[in-house]
């Protein structure tokens, strides 16, 4: 009888492993059709049309502006990051997980980087910069469901770090 209790539990650990492992079709196809009910503004129509300078997501010029570095974000950005992110991410340009954040806010504009970590899945479906960067990591990026501030106080984190002033 214990032995059955055990191997039964065994499963069903596993099982949870596996489903939380997040790199399984069918939790990437459910994060996918949450992320599209949003409708994003450059692609959701016209798959062709995807601009890798601006990403897929509402983002852009227009609505995400950088200046002075604010301190008080990037703290915020740092404790949301400590808590959702620095298990796959680290601040130096090492590879953890996913790839080291150092430099990443001289590469892309911040409104790419909030589209990114706010709708990661139709980025990496379409995005050849990011597809390279999934062949070298091996994972795709969770979606972790931030919301619109937490994702800027992210990027001020980032920006921070990169040595914005």
């Amino acid at each position: 009888m214990n032995k059955q209790i055990i191997t039964t539990l065994s499963i069903a650990a596993a099982l949870l492993i596996a489903a939380c492992g997040g790199s399984s079709h069918e939790s990437a196809s459910a994060t996918t059709t949450t992320a599209s009910s949003e409708q994003p503004k450059s692609a959701a129509t016209d798959p062709g049309s995807y601009d890798p300078k601006r990403g897929e997501g509402k983002y852009d010029a227009s609505n995400v502006t950088v200046g002075t570095l604010d301190a008080s974000m990037a703290a915020k950005g740092k404790s949301i990051a400590e808590t959702k992110c620095f298990s796959c991410h680290k601040t130096s340009e090492e590879k953890l997980v996913g790839p080291g954040w150092k430099g990443v806010t001289s590469r892309h504009p911040a409104y790419w980087i909030m589209n990114f970590i706010t709708n990661p899945d139709p980025m990496i479906n379409k995005d050849p910069e990011v597809q390279a960067q999934l062949e070298i990591c091996l994972v795709r990026m969770p979606n972790q469901n931030l919301a619109e501030q937490e994702a800027r106080d992210i990027v001020e984190f980032m920006r921070q770090n990169d040595g914005a002033k």
